[in-house]
């Protein structure tokens, strides 16, 4: 019997698998931390995990995809971090706080083949798996929602560890499918349901640099909207015309003026492509594809976050039948997207001749349970 996040799994029910998918951003790429909203898609690469209820007391999970075994003893209290980003014991926190309690254990195995440390979610979908896990297998067992399953991972995830970063990646991963996020003045989640076809994910198995890039490009953005304040404090990110930022060209140096220009390009292009999204005489695959890059231009020239390589492997993507396309996470390597529902496997083809690993893909749907 399957389940999609609606149904109750009764307390007699001890064996489980739950499965995640990792996601791509579509659009908003470097937008969420700025309060703007993304387009984002879970991808049919997932984490799952087959778990049950143990008599013995603590937690035991089985990671043999990167041969490693996860052991964490248990007497009911909160945990204690033994290292940075400790994502199964921050699970067991948040769910704490939240009033679960775990007089029996739980073991399990975690397979996925999302590529890891790619910018694809695969932590996030970990998390939500893993959660999703936890609260099914408790003392009192709940169904959370979809939505409150992204909340708890992003509570778990980011703000447990006081990361930077959105809850793009935990709504995406949790909900599926496509999603609009607006996180500003509150969370806003619309489902969006296109029939967009086939992608094609491309590692290029360069390292990212999450913290240089989000250095360079967050915290840059943020001083720059400080100073704005200062010269104008009617601008808006949010509602200012893009002819607008004209009047800061010689307040602001080359770089910030660039960077605060592709910004703004780059939430317009995000409302295009949520008119392209949600036409009544269906999707345009041209006009979407052509977004894409755009957005992509701007990613490489103006925030400055793509890498040689994987300009190359887009390009040749896109000489070899791709619509667009463009770097996915926070950039400075990892991996990138293209549009391909028509010559998927020549697509492929071309960005593993520029040295990347590629993976067919399709959206997917979120967290699902099967018992």
């Amino acid at each position: 019997m399957y389940f999609t996040g609606l149904a109750f799994i009764s307390s007699s029910t001890f064996k489980m698998t739950v499965s995640t998918p990792g996601r791509i951003c579509l659009f908003g790429e470097h937008q969420d931390y700025l309060g703007l909203p993304v387009i984002a898609a879970a991808i049919s690469r997932r984490i799952s995990m087959d778990a049950q209820q143990s008599e013995q007391p603590g937690f035991r999970l089985n990671l043999p995809d990167i041969g490693d075994v996860v052991t964490i003893p248990f007497d009911g209290k909160p945990l204690h971090y033994p290292k940075i980003r400790d994502y199964f014991r921050s699970g067991i926190n948040v769910l704490l706080r939240e009033g679960f309690t775990f007089s029996k254990g739980i073991e399990g195995e975690v397979r996925g083949n999302i590529p890891i440390n790619s910018g694809t979610s695969s932590s996030s979908a970990l998390l939500v798996t893993w959660l999703n896990v936890l609260s099914q297998l408790s003392d009192e067992p709940q169904q959370l929602s979809r939505e409150r399953l992204a909340e708890l991972a992003y509570v778990a995830e980011v703000l447990e560890f006081g990361e930077p970063g959105g809850m793009m990646d935990h709504y995406s991963t949790a909900v599926g499918d496509v999603i609009y996020l607006e996180s500003k003045p509150k969370i806003a989640l619309r489902e969006l349901h296109p029939n967009l076809g086939i992608f094609v994910l491309g590692d290029s198995q360069e390292p990212k640099d999450t913290i240089g890039i989000l250095g360079r490009v967050k915290f840059g953005m943020l001083r720059i909207i400080e100073k704005l304040s200062i010269i104008n404090p009617t601008f808006s990110l949010d509602h200012s015309d893009i002819t607008e930022v004209t009047e800061f060209k010689d307040y602001l140096p080359k770089d910030e003026y660039i960077l605060l220009k592709g910004n703004l390009e780059n939430r317009d292009i995000l409302c295009d492509a949520l008119t392209v999204l949600q036409s009544p005489d269906g999707l345009d695959n041209v006009r979407f594809g052509q977004l894409l890059t755009d957005h992509q231009t701007n990613l490489r020239d103006a925030q400055r976050i793509s890498t040689p390589k994987i300009d190359r492997m887009i390009d040749g993507a896109l000489h070899a039948g791709a619509l667009g396309g463009k770097i996915n996470g926070s950039g400075g390597g990892g991996c990138m997207f293209v549009y391909a529902p028509n010559k998927p496997e020549q697509v492929a083809e071309a960005i593993e001749r520029e040295g990347g690993k590629a993976y067919v893909i399709s959206v997917d749907a979120g967290t699902t349970i099967q018992a």
